[in-house]
């Protein structure tokens, strides 16, 4: 709340809360007495103060009314304050701040898009369930503002609404849909966040907007590219093949040719093992990977971004290239992320766990970067552990020797924490490297005779880890470390002592007998983990010499029958029955050698990252190595490669070829990437098939025949005037071999003339009949109507159908939802018409186009201004992108190019005029009745003009 109060407060030079300290508190009813003044000077005081008592934890609710009624204040900085207060207190006075909501609805209408996006951040924030259908609407009108800081702020308001009320699921996702489609840099990151807090298993939306994503993404803030690369690289996952799974596969092939424990003369080896091996491999060399034209793009569209300034931006590249890119050009993050242990510690902490993960997979990475991980002296002790980490795992035969002369300084430090932490690491380096371990461990028995206790310890405690593996080499470190019990008070170092004594007692017979008796003189004043291990030494010593340690140990287990702490006094009634067979024991006491002197395998001494990269790299849930809330899984990659065509963009209308003849000679398909790597789309070849099937079919049959056969009809046939362009409904994936397109014919409906006509093609893909096509659970939005289609009875494999539908919109663009459904299944589908297509051409003369425009100014005009490409400042080129973009007619005998037309529902006027000046400056002007029709349509033959 404090944050909110700063940045509300920052543009009046209040820089830090210690303003709120200065502010002198006022009685509730000089408060309440400035807000009702008519001065901005003093409500702005007064709502300072207010806040003010917010920020210090005093109750400021009583003041509710008062505030209210300043929502409407026309002096902006008042109306931040306002807003803060109220989102502070909305829950609390819900009855009260239902009275502020009609303002917020009208600031939602206001020419100033920061008005628009302010009153739509108050609105979400506000957690009132009654006001849920309310954000829903202010939500769906912000996703079509014109302004790209309104529809930012719309995919803001999406995650708050859906954690207010999960149900909303469904219509949220509509409009999630609809921004991803955005091409704005300033919505992409808004847009992503939403989608991964409401519906991230809809990937199927990404689909579509792959391409796109990965081009802006150079371009759009660094938050957004945070939030954009992690949910690409988890896309990445479920939509390529491994680029590594050759190598993978010859691993296990050549890891299987010699079994791990047998001899080359073994022949009991699994025939199957052996053929599934022999397999691997031929498939490995069989099928070399080739890697997805748009894998490709994504990684070459974020190495850029490993020179970013933000480290966050940095650390997510680098971990979509550990998950994603082949062994061989991973190596390009290395360099960035050393350059980020220049930062600050905090940075320098995450990036130094994540590489402490990366080392151990992709040691030779690193390597060139040794020296960088070498530690300072006024590096914190968790940044030092951190390095120490990396250097052992970056310790190889090569480099052993620089880096254990480096550890030797460390040694020295006057940092505890980290001396033990350099102890361990010098321990792990003689676990991994055998040539060092005898270096390694005479060097910790130097350590041993250290006068600091703390660096004693440690070293016996790595010291015990690595005897385990050749005890019988080194008894003479074991006699030398049974002195130091009389030194060493670290309770862990003496257990570890005790235990390797009683482990090896058959090493040190003379010394072992005396450590007990030395032991059981002091065995009341120890602590109870060497408690524990001086029971353990007595009962070996009593299997091993019961001829000179049966009384001590007796003596031992009967000061531990009366011991304070009851694990000890188990612990000795347990013993003492295993050990000394009496009548009442049991059968283990014939086994009790076999339990106290069974050999004990070696411990392994690991990285504790070892394990952390099944978790994300750069994850809250990396850091902790532990999964955290909201945290995804990462997807394991796919077995066999998913259809890459889903991600194939139609192209539109406006940059294809006018002329249908000139499309189809010229046979040469536009590729989607700019180089040499990319594949060409399927759209135009499609089209192209399209336009000479319906040919064909015209020409071979009657009339009936070319209405409802199986080919595709020719939209130039409905609409010869402007191209109509045609929508997926259904993709043949999706619905399982059915696929269906519409488009909008532009022709009245018959049964209807406030409703769109829609026509729809059928199109079985299948190998199977597809029966009873027909619509269920039609879902509108208040006033809208639907005419469903016919029914289809049949519809054979390989064949199409045709179908006419009527909707009314109510001049809206909201979807109408239904349910598609078959003999079989039931689809859910939407469809969403362009502004443009809401409208009916009408005929105006010039002298009437200008007496309507003139009774349609003020808040019905909307100019904008833009600069027209030289393609496009022909008179031909401009009345096409109008017309094809919005169903109107052309004004004849105009001094400048005018378009009029009504909308289909209301009748409500639309005029359009596109004036031309030098040089492709141009001047475009909406005139319409209903300003929110009016300010997409300004959106949308912008686009159309611009492009």
């Amino acid at each position: 709340m404090l944050c909110c109060v700063l940045i509300a407060c920052s543009e009046n030079d209040i820089s830090s809360e210690m303003f709120f300290l200065s502010i002198l508190p006022l009685r509730h009813d000089d408060l309440k007495e400035m807000l009702d003044s008519n001065k901005d000077s003093l409500k702005l005081e007064a709502m300072k103060r207010i806040v003010a008592m917010i920020a210090r934890g005093k109750n400021a609710s009583d003041l509710f009314p008062a505030v209210v009624k300043n929502v409407a204040c026309k002096n902006i900085e008042v109306k931040k304050l306002v807003y803060v207060y109220l989102v502070r207190y909305a829950e609390e006075q819900q009855d009260l701040a239902l009275l502020s909501i009609s303002t917020f609805q009208r600031g939602l209408k206001d020419p100033n898009q920061l008005i628009r996006a302010s009153a739509l951040r108050v609105l979400s924030s506000i957690r009132v369930t009654i006001i849920v259908p309310i954000m829903m609407l202010a939500i769906k009108e912000a996703a079509s503002d014109m302004s790209p800081y309104v529809r930012k702020t719309a995919a803001h308001a999406i995650p708050k609404l859906y954690s207010l009320d999960p149900e909303q699921k469904d219509q949220l996702i509509e409009v999630i849909e609809k921004l991803l489609a955005d091409k704005t840099t300033l919505v992409a990151g808004s847009v992503v966040m939403a989608f991964e807090e409401v519906c991230p298993e809809r990937i199927d939306l990404i689909h579509k907007n792959y391409r796109k994503l990965c081009n802006l993404l150079i371009d759009v803030e660094e938050w957004g590219q945070v939030v954009i690369i992690n949910m690409l690289t988890r896309y990445a996952r479920t939509q390529f093949l491994n680029p590594n799974i050759n190598e993978s596969l010859l691993e296990e092939g050549s890891g299987g040719e010699k079994a791990f424990y047998g001899s080359d003369d073994d022949e009991d080896e699994d025939e199957e093992e052996k053929e599934k091996k022999a397999e691997a491999m031929a498939m490995a060399k069989r099928k070399p990977y080739v890697m997805d034209p748009d894998h490709r793009l994504l990684l070459r569209n974020t190495k850029p971004l490993l020179q970013s300034r933000n480290a966050a931006v940095v650390m997510a590249v680098a971990q979509l290239y550990f998950h994603l890119a082949p062994k061989a050009e991973v190596g390009v993050i290395a360099k960035a992320l050393v350059r980020l242990l220049r930062s600050h510690s905090e940075v320098q902490y995450v990036v130094l766990q994540n590489v402490a993960t990366m080392t151990i997979k992709r040691r030779g990475m690193f390597e060139p970067y040794l020296k960088s991980f070498y530690i300072r002296s006024t590096d914190p002790t968790q940044i030092k552990v951190l390095k120490l980490e990396v250097l052992t795992n970056l310790a190889n035969e090569t480099n052993i020797s620089t880096i254990l002369r480096e550890f030797q300084t460390y040694i020295k430090s006057m940092d505890k924490d980290f001396v033990a932490a350099t102890i361990q690491a010098i321990g792990r380096c003689a676990t991994n490297i055998g040539e060092v371990r005898d270096t390694c461990l005479n060097g910790l028995v130097q350590l041993l005779s250290n006068r600091d206790e703390l660096v004693v310890a440690e070293s016996v405690v790595v010291i015990k880890k690595l005897l385990q593996m050749q005890p019988e080499k080194h008894s003479d470190i074991i006699k030398h470390m049974a002195k130091l019990t009389d030194n060493i008070q670290v309770p862990m170092a003496r257990a570890s002592i005790l235990w390797l004594i009683g482990e090896y007692c058959e090493h040190v017979p003379k010394i072992a007998p005396d450590v007990l008796r030395k032991m059981a003189k002091s065995f009341t004043n120890e602590e109870d983990i060497v408690k524990l291990q001086i029971i353990n030494l007595a009962a070996k010593l009593y299997l091993t010499n019961s001829k000179q340690t049966k009384l001590l140990t007796q003596y031992v287990l009967n000061l531990a029958k009366y011991d304070q702490n009851y694990d000890i006094r188990d612990r000795a009634r347990f013993i003492r029955q295993l050990i000394v067979p009496t009548e009442k024991s049991g059968a283990l006491s014939k086994y009790a050698k076999k339990l106290f002197l069974a050999l004990k395998p070696a411990p392994v001494l690991e990285s504790p990252f070892k394990d952390r990269d099944h978790f994300q790299l750069g994850s809250l849930s990396h850091l902790l190595n532990a999964k955290a809330g909201g945290y995804q899984e990462l997807p394991d990659w796919p077995e066999a490669a998913p259809d890459p065509s889903v991600r194939n963009v139609e192209v539109p209308e406006w940059t294809k070829c006018s002329s249908r003849e000139k499309r189809r000679e010229k046979k040469v398909e536009k590729p989607f990437y700019s180089d040499s790597e990319g594949e060409s789309g399927p759209t135009e070849s499609a089209d192209s098939e399209s336009d000479s099937a319906s040919g064909s079919e015209s020409g071979s049959g009657s009339g009936e025949e070319s209405g409802s056969g199986s080919q595709m009809l020719s939209f130039s046939t409905i609409a010869p005037s402007s191209t109509v362009k045609s929508y997926e409904l259904l993709h043949r994936i999706t619905g399982e071999g059915l696929s269906v397109e519409y488009c909008f014919s532009r022709q009245p409906f018959s049964s209807d003339a406030n409703m769109v006509a829609v026509q729809m093609q059928f199109t079985n893909n299948s190998t199977s009949e597809t029966k009873s096509l027909h619509m269920e659970d039609v879902k509108l939005q208040s006033g809208m109507r639907v005419k469903e289609f016919a029914e289809i009875e049949s519809l054979p494999a390989g064949e199409s159908a045709t179908a006419v539908m009527g909707i009314d919109f109510c001049d809206s663009t909201q979807a109408a939802n239904f349910q598609l459904c078959t003999h079989t299944r039931k689809f859910f589908v939407s469809i969403q018409p362009p502004v443009g297509e809401l409208m009916q051409p009408v005929f105006l003369t010039e002298n009437e186009f200008k007496k309507e425009q003139g009774q349609l100014m003020g808040m019905n005009e909307i100019t904008e201004k833009l600069t027209l490409d030289i393609k496009c400042r022909n008179e031909h080129a401009i009345v096409q992108r109008v017309t094809t973009t919005a169903n109107l007619s052309r004004v004849p005998c105009g001094s400048d190019k005018e378009f009029a037309g009504r909308t289909v529902t209301s009748g409500s006027l639309v005029l359009v005029t596109v004036v031309t000046k030098d040089e492709g400056a141009t001047q475009l002007t909406v005139n319409c009745e209903k300003m929110v029709i009016g300010t997409m349509l300004v959106k949308d033959i912008l686009l159309a003009l611009t492009q």
